[in-house]
């Protein structure tokens, strides 16, 4: 069916409904909040053991065991208010970027947090105090055990998971976590030189060097986030598997833009125009199967006018 001269027609496609949610929603905010206790009494654990043995390292594994409550529990919310506005009008495209806002300000408060732990490291270094080597390396030990339980337990159903078009909350906790457990070991091998080596700097060049490691993790965080909230382009690859399913001879592509939605979900809007134009759901037929593809709106112009 051949469109009238200059018509604009658009047709928005829904696969499935317009929550845009992660396929592993209620589940991921489940476990989120069950890690997020278990973290809760590892921070009391290893703060208290900190202090009592005096260990900057123990401390320093407390602090960023804070960090991942706070970002768990952020998460958790996120999960909640998506969840419970999924169906809101008010929100154009879904609440499913809800979970990025939070990821966006759980990197941020990692990276204060890793500063605050490098600033007092090398005060450490330059002042350093006696360390209960014995007690210290015995409950980095455990924390470094709940630390590999809860990446367990977040781990992910699905291989995207982690992956760019993933859920953020679900990969940052993940991330979180993976990277104390680093933490935790390079805290037990500052211990451990201290102990046997006598190498009484090794303990907060250990927390150091942790610091380091959530900085760098926070900084990949915010910008994973800040892509996402800011609209860029999610995926040059998927954008051309678009342009690639429209054009031919006949049609050619004016404007494409690709953004993500939520976890696995993208929006396009594009403008064709075409030498014998056909209806739009013609167009649109021609990018049935692009997984992730899940709001879809096309003009179509007259190429002969356009």
């Amino acid at each position: 069916m051949t469109q009238p001269l200059n018509l604009q027609t658009q047709i928005d496609a829904f696969r499935g409904d317009r929550t845009y949610l992660g396929a592993d929603h209620a589940r991921n905010e489940r476990r989120t909040w069950i890690v997020a206790a278990i973290c809760v009494a590892t921070l009391v654990a290893q703060l208290a053991g900190g202090i009592i043995f005096h260990s900057m390292a123990l401390v320093a594994g407390g602090l960023h065991m804070g960090a991942h409550v706070a970002a768990l529990a952020v998460a958790g919310i996120a999960y909640a208010v998506a969840r419970a506005n999924a169906r809101d009008p008010r929100f154009a495209f879904g609440a499913g970027k809800v979970g990025y806002v939070a990821g966006f300000a759980n990197a941020i408060v990692l990276g204060v947090t890793a500063l605050l732990i490098a600033i007092e490291s090398v005060q450490r270094v330059l002042q350093p105090e006696t360390v209960d080597y014995h007690g210290a390396i015995g409950l980095a030990a455990a924390g470094l055990a709940v630390n590999l339980v809860c990446v367990w337990l977040l781990r992910p159903v699905h291989d995207h998971a982690h992956d760019k078009d993933g859920d953020l909350n679900l990969s940052a906790a993940h991330l979180h976590l993976s990277a104390d457990a680093v933490v935790s070991a390079l805290t037990i091998a500052g211990l451990a030189a201290g102990d046997w080596l006598g190498w009484t700097w090794a303990d907060p060049i250990a927390a150091l060097a942790g610091a380091a490691l959530v900085g760098h993790f926070a900084w990949r965080l915010i910008v994973r986030a800040g892509a996402v909230l800011l609209d860029m382009n999610p995926s040059q690859d998927l954008t051309e598997t678009v342009r690639g399913r429209l054009q031919d001879p006949e049609t050619q592509v004016l404007d494409l833009h690709l953004w993500r939605l939520g976890p696995g979900h993208h929006a396009a809007v594009i403008v064709l125009a075409a030498a014998h134009p056909q209806a739009p759901a013609a167009y649109h037929a021609r990018l049935n199967g692009i997984l992730g593809l899940s709001h879809v709106t096309i003009e179509v112009r007259d190429l002969r006018t356009a």
